[in-house]
């Protein structure tokens, strides 16, 4: 049986766009699989520990909206008292729940640092360069392949998360 893409997907509809169409598709495709392992969960659900690490599905969405946030706006366009945060300190907190973290805020907070990040990008041409307080120096066009990975791989996370909180599947 021949398998069919859906061709309303992002990154079948950039599949001949120029590189930033199809870098931020992809980024897109990655953000909406993440909030779409949400969709229908608890907070209890999504706050639940299936593994040995700190990583829930809603601490997934929790440390890639503090991520969307340092890569975007506080890297390209920092206001005042903006901090690059770097330490595993940070990195643990921003898997970390707090009882006020529901399914419905995380999911909002992410959204509006998505839309913040897509603005900020969209002011700069990708060989826009800017200094990174641990590589030196980055590209606006090396930060989206960035989170394009980074955003994938806790997608995929999430996937399996999923799959063990309530038996669904699968990226759409």
């Amino acid at each position: 049986m021949e398998q069919t893409i859906d061709p309303t997907l992002g990154p079948v509809l950039a599949r001949t766009g120029d590189e930033r169409a199809v870098l931020g598709s992809f980024l897109d495709f990655h953000r909406g699989v993440l909030l779409r392992k949400l969709r229908g969960l608890s907070d209890a659900d999504a706050s639940r520990r299936l593994v040995p690490s700190a990583t829930t599905l809603a601490g997934l969405v929790k440390h890639l909206t503090l991520v969307e946030r340092n890569w975007f706006p506080t890297l390209l366009a920092p206001e005042p008292g903006d901090v690059y945060l770097t330490s595993p300190e940070d990195a643990l907190a921003s898997f970390t729940l707090g009882d006020q973290d529901t399914v419905a805020g995380l999911t909002e907070a992410y959204e509006r640092a998505c839309a913040r990040s897509r603005e900020v990008a969209a002011r700069f041409d990708l060989d826009h360069v800017v200094p990174h307080p641990q590589l030196g120096e980055v590209s606006l066009r090396w930060i989206l392949v960035h989170l394009i990975e980074e955003t994938a791989r806790h997608a995929g996370h999430a996937d399996i998360l999923r799959e063990l909180t309530d038996g669904e599947s699968g990226a759409i």
